[in-house]
This record gives C-alpha cells, sequence and structure tokens, in this order.
C-alpha cells in the first residue's frame, strides 16, 4: 500500500507540474558579447603622438522570463567589464579597480481587462525609430528605466502612457537630483495603422529635471511629434517630426526642433537608401540668449544615428550648440541571408553658427563600414571600420590643432543561447 501511495504521490506531483507547465511559460536566455576595439580618434580627433586604445570589453546577461495569462515578469542581472578592470585579483593574476555587477530589468507586468498591461519596474523603454528613447545598445550597459507604462492595445492601435520619478535614495527631506540626469520621465505613445503598409505614430513627452544640484524645482521640457512608416514593394520611407517647447534649466523658454527622412530601394541582394537629419541649434549663446533653440535629444539613440565614430553624441558640447545637420547615403548588401556588408557615408554640418563656434558650418566627412555574419542561430560576429575626415571648423570646437588620421576598429562576438524553455521541453 505504502508503495502504492509513494507513486501516485509522485504522478500527481508530475502531473501538477506538467498542468503548471501548460498554464505559466518560464524561460531562461543568456547573452555573452564580447568586443574587441582600437580606437585611434575615437569620440575625438586623433592628435599626434598619441599612441591608439586598444581593449576588449564584455556583456554578461542572464534573462529569466515567466508569463501567464495575467502575469508576466522578467529579471535580468549583468556584469558589464572591461578585461582586466577587477577591483581584486582574478585567476590571471590581472588587477584592477571597477565592479560591475548589476541589475539591467527587473518589472512585472499585469493585466487589466481585455487589452490592458500595467508594467513596473525597471525596464527598456524603446520606441519608433529611437530618436527620443531607446536601447542605446553599442554601450555595453544598455540603457533602462525605471518607470511604471500602462499599455493598452485595442484593434489596430497601440497606446503608451508611461512615468518616472527618480531619487538619490530615501530620503527624508528635500527631492535633489543630478541636473545632468532626468528626474522625471513622463510620457504619451500612440501608434496607428491607416492602410496596408502605412503606420503612424504620436508622441508626447515632459521630461523634468531639476534646477541645480542643491534646488528641488523641477523645469520641464514638452516634446511633441509624429513619426511614420511607409512600405510599397521595394521601397520603403520614414519619416520624423518633433517640436519642443517649455523651460530648459536655466529657466529659458525652449523652441527647438528635429525632422528626420530616409527613402530605401531593395533591388536584390542590394539595398541603397538616402537620408537627412536635421537637428536645430542656437544663433546667440549667453546672456543674448533668450530662448533655447537646441533640441534636446533626451535618451535617444547617438551611435546608430550620428555615425559610428561618435563626435556627436552629445550636441550641446559636440557642436557648442550650434544644432547638426547629417547628410546620408548607405549600401547594403547581403550576400546571404547570414551575412551582410554595409558602407555608409555621412556628412556632417553645423544647423547654426554662434559666438562659440566658427563660421563655416561644414564639420567634415565620415565612412562606416559594417561585416556581419549570423553563423548560428545563437551566434553572430560583427567587425566594423570608420574613419573621420574634418574640417578646420570640427577641429576648432574639439580644440585639436595637431591632429592625425582618426579611425576606429571594432570585432564583436554575440552569442545567445535559449537555456531553457519550459513550451518547448514538454
Amino acid at each position: 500500500m505504502a508503495n502504492i501511495l509513494k507513486k501516485s504521490g509522485i504522478t500527481l506531483v508530475a502531473l501538477f507540474m506538467a498542468v503548471s507547465a501548460i498554464q505559466a511559460q518560464f524561460s531562461i536566455n543568456a547573452q555573452l558579447r564580447n568586443r574587441f576595439e582600437v580606437r585611434v580618434g575615437y569620440q575625438k580627433l586623433a592628435t599626434d603622438g598619441a599612441a591608439p586604445a586598444v581593449f576588449v570589453s564584455q556583456r554578461t546577461r542572464i534573462t529569466f522570463s515567466y508569463e501567464t495569462d495575467n502575469l508576466r515578469l522578467k529579471f535580468t542581472p549583468q556584469d558589464v567589464r572591461v578585461w582586466g578592470d577587477e577591483e581584486l585579483t582574478s585567476s590571471t593574476g590581472v588587477f584592477g579597480n571597477e565592479a560591475s555587477l548589476d541589475l539591467f530589468e527587473g518589472f512585472a507586468e499585469i493585466r487589466t481587462g481585455q487589452s490592458g498591461w500595467l508594467s513596473i519596474g525597471r525596464q527598456q523603454l524603446v520606441y519608433d525609430n529611437e530618436r527620443l528613447l531607446a536601447a542605446r545598445n553599442w554601450n555595453q550597459t544598455g540603457i533602462a528605466y525605471d518607470a511604471v507604462v500602462y499599455k493598452l492595445a485595442p484593434e489596430g492601435w497601440n497606446i503608451h502612457l508611461g512615468s518616472s520619478w527618480n531619487s538619490t535614495g530615501e530620503n527624508s527631506a528635500e527631492n535633489l537630483y543630478d541636473p545632468d540626469r532626468l528626474k522625471s520621465l513622463n510620457f504619451l505613445w500612440v501608434k496607428h495603422t491607416l492602410a496596408e503598409g502605412w503606420d503612424l505614430s504620436l508622441s508626447h513627452i515632459a521630461s523634468g529635471v531639476t534646477e541645480s544640484e542643491t534646488a528641488n524645482t523641477l523645469r520641464f521640457k514638452q516634446t511633441t511629434g509624429v513619426y511614420t512608416t511607409y512600405t510599397s514593394g521595394n521601397w520603403n520611407l520614414w519619416a520624423n517630426a518633433y517640436y519642443q517647447f517649455g523651460k530648459n534649466q536655466a529657466d529659458h523658454k525652449v523652441s527647438a526642433s528635429l525632422i528626420d527622412a530616409e527613402v530605401s530601394r531593395k533591388t536584390g541582394k542590394l539595398t541603397s537608401a538616402a537620408g537627412i537629419g536635421y537637428l536645430s541649434g542656437n544663433s546667440k549663446t549667453g546672456a543674448e540668449q533668450t530662448t533655447d533653440h537646441l533640441f534636446d535629444i533626451l535618451y535617444g539613440a547617438r551611435h546608430r544615428v550620428y555615425g559610428s565614430i561618435d563626435y556627436f553624441r552629445s550636441p550641446n558640447s559636440s557642436t557648442k550648440q550650434g544644432g547638426l545637420i547629417d547628410y546620408y547615403l548607405f549600401l547594403n548588401y547581403k550576400f546571404s541571408g547570414k551575412t551582410s556588408l554595409r558602407n555608409t557615408g555621412h556628412y556632417f554640418r553645423l544647423a547654426k553658427t554662434n559666438p562659440d563656434t566658427p563660421g563655416d558650418k561644414k564639420l567634415g566627412y565620415e565612412n562606416d563600414i559594417l561585416l556581419k555574419h549570423q553563423f548560428y542561430g545563437w551566434g553572430a560576429l560583427e567587425a566594423g571600420y570608420s574613419f573621420f575626415l574634418p574640417t578646420n571648423s570640427l577641429k576648432t570646437i574639439q580644440g585639436v590643432e595637431d591632429h592625425k588620421f582618426s579611425q576606429f576598429l571594432y570585432l564583436q562576438l554575440t552569442i545567445t543561447p535559449s537555456l531553457f524553455n519550459s513550451a518547448k521541453s514538454l
């Protein structure tokens, strides 16, 4: 009888686990990304006599996901390091000075009604072509946001309403915060399919920063605009236009704009495209500036948009508030479903000149070459090479007189295996 009860108990446990697996899905995924870089003028023009920087960085992530009909959970701890930067002695005998383990994602999504979800916690906010809110995936740390987002998806629509409030800790008084970071981020995003191949989305973002490190006063910029994509046959068009208003940190009126557009055509294995990006800037600075015309790109993409050598990742300093115009062309050739080669050429100009910039708006030409190969479903290899041909205006802005040929090379290995999936294990 005891053996019968024991076998029955084991059967019931196994049956319960099977039923639970059917009702809920649990998965574990990993990511290991190593990148070897040779920097000779990356982020700033190379100077004569300076030795190239050579290093290897690594991102290690593991993602735990749990999903039922009414609940989704996601936790992603990550470690980001440069080989050799550990604080303590490692098995290789290498010393370093930086620990880097943290939580990249940790959030829950709770179903509300038939088509709504409430997302709470540390999560990625990625919208449209990532011009304002992006994953910033080139950076090994990436970027995630502590936020609450309500997501509604009635037929033909996607509506997201989000908000965040950032603090330095569990303070007993005051709401002080670093003015270089957003104290509060609030947004509305609405996307609708107008016709087959044609999507339109509307965004509005209210982003608040503190007046200073010692003041609680908040200054809010309001950013509103549209993004659209249209596909017909081998042609694809996307465009966005955003207007920014409100107040900047210095309590000056803001009136700025951002406009981008790109058209591409696929012919067999070759895709060709042309595009333009416009970021408004200031013609006056200092005490003469009463209205701020420099568009704040918030947490939008930099590396993917303004060239791989990253000279214009911070428009306020990298253009001396002059704003930026980017004319670009690219050709992308797919040798196979696994291998592609892309060449992109950028020609950069200032949008405006002001007392802090040179009188000549021309900044220079950048060329980016990118080779990608997906050798397995879980593995990819990527190689990139960039060089920049600067004008005297860019040399003046960066404060580099004796420069040498500026170039950047990297080789990146990304491994993304699925370690466990309960749906596949049944």
